[in-house]
């Protein structure tokens, strides 16, 4: 879980922080990247892909992993945004985000996945980058490296705690137990309450449902002048 950290280190490189983002495929909530700097000699055997722990696991890890780190950031996008910009653009954002909010710079990112972050998503915040910054993207680098492993738990029980938050105000959705995920239960409660303000009006679930809505109500109204 080291041979790309200890390759960055060997080529040169002082700081390296791991990036990964969860929430690409809910159908509500924001999306949430982190990036986590570990020590250069740090390793904890219990550190992996968050999708491979249980909840408690993460919520036992993430702060440990907070603790030891050099830096840690968070980036948040909320699903407004994602509706404008696209969940691709959301993701690669939250992740320039959470590079923005740590105390200390990285001159090498581990990023989870096929795409490095366009340079021009840090204009406007804090983490100013050259053209040559250097960017190494891992197809499932959560499974292949600590730092970026370590990322996902803490950007997984971040994002968690969000919608546990947002289960509270909307609680007919059920946001505390799938997490905006598109499961059964939460597709009924989308026939039958239709979208919440924090669903995700471009994802096809709730922007079919919204249509099918709207063409019933159309009809409706069209009924009615025929027949008053």
């Amino acid at each position: 879980m080291r041979a790309f950290e200890d390759d960055a280190y060997g080529r040169g490189f002082q700081v390296v922080a791991g990036v990964d983002e969860v929430g690409r495929g809910p159908l509500a909530g924001p999306v949430v990247a982190a990036a986590v700097i570990l020590p250069r000699e740090f390793h904890h055997k219990e550190i992996k892909d968050s999708k491979l722990l249980t909840a408690k696991q993460r919520e036992k890890l993430a702060p440990l992993i907070q603790q030891n780190a050099l830096s840690w950031g968070l980036g948040v996008v909320e699903f407004d945004e994602i509706d404008r910009i696209n969940i691709l653009q959301a993701s690669l954002l939250a992740m320039a985000k959470a590079l923005s909010a740590l105390s200390c710079r990285p001159d090498c990112l581990l990023i989870d996945g096929k795409q490095p972050i366009p340079l021009n998503l840090f204009h406007g915040l804090s983490f100013s980058v050259s053209p040559s910054f250097f960017q190494k993207t891992i197809v499932k680098g959560d499974q292949l490296s600590l730092s970026i492993a370590a990322a996902s738990i803490v950007a997984k029980v971040a994002r968690d705690a969000i919608m546990v938050v947002l289960d509270k105000q909307y609680p007919e959705y059920g946001f505390a137990d799938h997490k905006g995920y598109g499961c059964a239960a939460h597709l009924a409660a989308l026939r039958r309450h239709g979208p919440s303000p924090i669903h995700r009006k471009s994802f096809a679930p709730v922007r079919d449902l919204m249509i099918e809505v709207t063409t019933v109500e159309q009809l409706e109204f069209d009924c009615l002048v025929k027949n008053p």
